[in-house]
């Protein structure tokens, strides 16, 4: 289409008609929230009115909308090349300075790195070597789990509602709750992985029982099982440490990432030990293989991202702002579950978040509005997980919104 086309196509159509013509929607009820720019904690609609974005793309912009260090490397890498040609066959230096990077921040134990184009991807591939590996086909996952909604990820999901409309899924796959005794029993020489998240994130932000994750090591050594761990979320300061696990008393033998691996770019990555990456290698041969994961630029980024956390006080920051969080929220009554930057704060069900939610984008009631959601399997909580570049005058701006939106349609 010519640039004049364009210009006609907008004049007869705007935006929101063409984002529902012509894109494919998620729900009924899309947000259609229309987004200009996005600058360090802010997004700007298409009049210019700014709002405190408590969402972070989902725990994606950790450093912030528009970090000056990761638009750098995108524009250097750019420059350079682009896609050369598929995952783990030539030497690009992207990816070979970010797996480098990543791995001297984890155990000795986890040092191959398989970049994806997505959290879902690091899921299947995580699956299939967890089959590869053991030879065994039996998993176990939990209630109120999110691993993705591909067909892998959806199978191993912890949600009926979800699952339903597209069986047959995977065969094998055995759920139990959340911290339960049951699913440490339940592991056996049949199991192929346990997977879980180290913090249930789109539950409501529920954490488990240190003792409880120790004990499903334990039982996973006992019986040759691999223990994948889903950080897609939790990882990179979300929850106050680079990653969430260092804080569990464990390690797992797959470390599942994505979100905020790339600092803003699509990104992914399951990561194990060479000995075991190394046998997606051979029988067959291109045991997992990816066109576009790894992606040079994305690689750039996420390493870009890396090192400016990694400098700045970010991580040692989340639980100052975390509890200033708290503060703010406490005339508010409600429950307030935290994790580090990652919090849902509890409605009493999805009507009264929704009113919330809604009354936060109010541009007349708010010369700043605050953009936030609900969670998957907590649809009466709403979502907080900013960008860990937020200040403290943001927090409470943004905090003092909520209130008087809960003050005013509740």
């Amino acid at each position: 289409m010519k640039d004049k086309d364009i210009g006609i196509t907008l004049q007869t159509m705007n935006l929101r008609q063409l984002f529902l013509q012509h894109n494919a929607q998620t729900s009924e009820t899309p947000l259609c929230f229309e987004v200009s720019r996005a600058e360090g904690s802010y997004l700007f609609d298409q009049d210019g009115h700014p709002f405190i974005d408590l969402i972070g793309g989902i725990s994606v912009c950790h450093v912030g909308h528009g970090n000056q260090q990761v638009k750098d490397a995108i524009k250097t890498q750019v420059d350079q090349y682009l896609h050369v040609m598929v995952y783990g066959e030539v030497i690009q230096s992207p990816q070979v300075l970010f797996a480098e990077a990543l791995s001297r921040h984890l155990p000795e134990t986890l040092d191959a790195i398989y970049f994806t184009n997505s959290g879902s991807e690091a899921t299947e591939g995580a699956m299939k070597l967890a089959k590869r590996i053991t030879g065994r086909q039996q998993m176990i996952s939990f209630k109120n789990s999110y691993h993705g909604s591909t067909q892998g990820a959806l199978s191993v999901m912890g949600s009926e509602y979800w699952q339903q409309a597209f069986r047959p899924l995977i065969p094998g796959i055995r759920q139990f709750n959340y911290g339960s005794v049951e699913a440490i029993e339940a592991i056996s020489h049949e199991t192929a992985c346990i997977i879980l998240e180290p913090v249930q994130s789109e539950a409501g932000v529920i954490l488990p029982d240190n003792q409880w994750l120790q004990a499903i090591q334990t039982r996973c050594h006992e019986t040759g099982t691999l223990l994948i761990l889903d950080e897609i979320q939790t990882a990179f300061g979300r929850t106050g440490s680079l990653f969430r696990f260092e804080h569990c008393g464990i390690v797992p033998d797959v470390l599942l990432l994505g979100k905020a691996l790339g600092a803003g770019m699509p990104m992914g990555a399951f990561i194990t030990s060479k000995d075991k990456m190394d046998q997606l290698a051979k029988d067959p041969v291109l045991g997992h293989i990816t066109t576009f994961g790894g992606h040079p630029v994305c690689c750039a980024a996420g390493l870009a991202g890396l090192q400016y956390l990694n400098e700045s006080n970010l991580i040692q920051d989340v639980s100052k702002k975390e509890a200033l969080f708290h503060h703010e929220l406490s005339a508010t009554g409600l429950k307030l579950n935290s994790c580090g930057l990652l919090m849902a704060l509890h409605f009493d069900d999805y009507t009264q978040n929704k009113k919330v939610i809604d009354a936060c984008l109010n541009k007349k009631q708010f010369a700043t509005g605050v953009f936030t959601d609900w969670f998957l399997f907590a649809a009466n909580a709403l979502r907080i997980a900013p960008p860990l570049s937020i200040q403290e005058e943001e927090i409470k701006e943004a905090c003092s919104v909520i209130r008087e939106a809960i003050r005013t349609v509740l």
